[in-house]
C-alpha cells in the first residue's frame, strides 16, 4: 500500500515537472529559512554564555557599603566593613559553598628592570582562580600553599606580562609592586575586555602577602560561589547574616552590595528565549509561504485530474484512499524539499561560518561572537514545523479530492 501511494505520488509529480520544482524549491527556501534563524539563535544563546563564563558564570560578589535606613541604634550612613569573620560566617551560613575568596585591589606602580607601569594589584584567595574562570597560559596561579606560607608570589593578566617583559619569559624573573620584589609563577590567557576596561593590565598576589602593601584588616569585598541553584534565596542568606552580625535591616541594598552574575544571566537568557521565539515565528511564517504555494499546486491538481478521481471511486476507491494518495503526493514533494533545504542551510552555515558580536566591541572576544551551527535539535525542530505545514497544506486538496461526486467528476471537462 506504502510503495502504491509514493509510486502515484511520483507519477503525479511527473505531470507537471515545472510546477512541481517550483513548489519543492519554495518549501526548500522556507525551511532553510527556518534553520539558519534557529541556528542564528542558538549561536546568539551560546554567545552569550560563553561571555558570561569567561568572567565566571556563577561568581557572586559581596561589596560593603554605607547604611541607608537606621538600623537600632545606628544611624543611616553608618560605613560597613568586612573583616575574616564575616568571610568565615559566610563560608558557614551560604549551603554548597565551592570557593571563597577575598578581594583587596589596588593601583601600584609595578616594576621589571628598566620598565615601569601604574597597574591594578588584586590580593586574592587561590578560589578566585575558580570563581573568575581565570585560565594561566604560562605556569600557574597563587594556590594554597603560597597563601599559608606567606609566599610572595606573583600571577600576571597578559597584557601586564606584555608591558613588563615584552616579548622575554616571565616565569621565574622578579618583579616589584610599591618597591615589594614578588616572583612571578603565572602568566594568564587574555580575557574578555570592552575598550573601557581593562582586565588584562592586572597582577594577582595573594591576600596574605597583600599586608606588605597596605592594611589587610579590612576586606574590600568578597567573592564566591555555590552548588546550590536558587541564587535568589543565596544572596537572600548572605543579606540576612550580613545584617544580624553588623546591624542594619536586611532590605537595605545600600548596606551591602551583593552582585550576582547568575541573575544576570537569567535576565539574559529571557530576552534569548524571547529571541528564539521570534526567529521560529518569521521562519514558519516563510515557511507557510511555500505551503500555500503547495497548496495552490495540490489544488491546481486536483482540478486538473477531476476525471480521473471519478473514474477511480466508479473502481470502488475510498474517500479516504484518495484522501491518502493527494496527501502522500503533498507529503512527499515536502519531504525532498525539505531535503534539499536543510542541505542549503548547512552549506549557508558552513560558508558563512562566525558572525561578529562582542568582538566587535571587545578585545579577545571571539568566543562571545555568533557561530552558525546546524545542531541536531535544529533539525529536529525545523522537520516538525515542515511536517505540520506540509499536512496541513496538503489536507485541504485532499479533504476536497475525497468529496468529490464520483458522477460530477465523471462529467467534468
Amino acid at each position: 500500500m506504502k510503495h502504491d501511494l509514493l509510486h502515484e505520488a511520483y507519477g503525479a509529480m511527473r505531470h507537471d515537472v515545472r510546477k512541481t520544482l517550483l513548489t519543492m524549491l519554495g518549501m526548500a527556501w522556507g525551511i532553510a529559512t527556518v534553520v539558519l534563524l534557529l541556528a542564528y539563535g542558538e549561536g546568539f544563546g551560546r554567545a552569550i554564555q560563553a561571555i558570561w563564563d569567561s568572567y565566571g558564570a556563577t561568581a557572586v560578589g559581596i561589596f560593603p557599603g554605607r547604611t541607608s535606613e537606621q538600623a537600632g541604634g545606628n544611624k543611616a550612613g553608618t560605613q560597613i566593613r568586612f573583616t575574616q569573620e564575616d568571610v568565615d560566617m559566610i563560608t558557614n551560613v551560604v549551603p554548597l559553598v565551592k570557593h571563597i575568596s577575598r578581594d583587596q585591589n589596588i593601583s601600584a606602580t609595578v616594576q621589571s628592570g628598566p620598565r615601569s607601569f601604574s597597574l591594578t594589584v588584586f590580593g586574592i584567595d587561590p578560589g578566585l582562580q575558580s570563581i573568575w574562570n581565570l585560565q594561566p597560559t604560562e605556569g600557574r596561579f597563587i594556590n594554597d600553599e603560597d597563601s599559608m606560607s606567606h609566599g610572595m608570589y606573583a600571577v600576571l593578566g597578559s597584557e601586564a606580562k606584555r608591558k613588563l617583559f615584552s616579548g622575554m619569559p616571565a616565569i621565574g624573573q622578579s618583579i616589584r609592586i610599591n618597591g615589594v620584589v614578588f616572583e612571578v609563577v603565572g602568566v594568564l590567557g587574555p580575557r574578555m575586555q570592552e575598550p573601557e576596561e581593562d582586565d588584562n593590565s592586572v597582577v594577582y598576589i595573594s591576600f596574605r602577602s597583600m599586608d606588605t602593601l597596605l592594611n589587610t584588616h579590612y576586606v574590600g569585598g568578597i567573592w564566591l560561589d555555590s552548588l546550590g541553584l536558587d541564587h535568589a534565596r543565596l544572596v537572600k542568606t548572605i543579606r540576612d547574616a550580613l545584617a544580624a552580625a553588623h546591624g542594619f535591616k536586611a532590605d537595605d541594598e545600600r548596606a551591602v552590595f551583593i552582585f550576582d552574575m547568575q541573575k544576570q544571566l537569567q535576565q539574559f537568557g529571557i530576552i534569548i528565549l524571547a529571541l528564539k521565539i521570534l526567529l521560529a515565528f518569521i521562519g514558519t511564517i516563510t515557511l507557510g509561504i511555500g505551503g500555500v504555494g503547495l497548496m495552490n499546486i495540490m489544488l491546481v491538481s486536483v482540478t486538473q485530474r477531476t476525471r480521473e478521481i471519478g473514474v477511480e471511486k466508479a473502481l470502488g476507491a475510498r474517500k479516504r484512499d484518495v484522501l491518502f494518495q493527494f496527501l502522500a503526493e503533498a507529503l512527499v514533494i515536502t519531504a525532498i524539499g525539505g531535503l534539499i533545504g536543510i542541505a542549503i542551510s548547512y552549506a549557508i552555515s558552513y560558508s558563512v561560518g562566525t558572525l561578529t558580536l562582542f568582538s566587535a566591541r571587545a578585545k579577545f572576544a571571539e568566543a562571545g561572537d555568533i557561530h552558525l551551527l546546524v545542531a541536531p535539535k535544529i533539525i529536529l525542530i525545523a522537520t516538525t514545523i515542515l511536517g505540520l505545514v506540509g499536512i496541513v497544506s496538503g489536507m485541504f486538496p485532499a479533504i476536497r479530492a475525497a468529496n468529490l461526486d464520483p458522477i460530477e467528476a465523471l462529467r467534468y471537462e
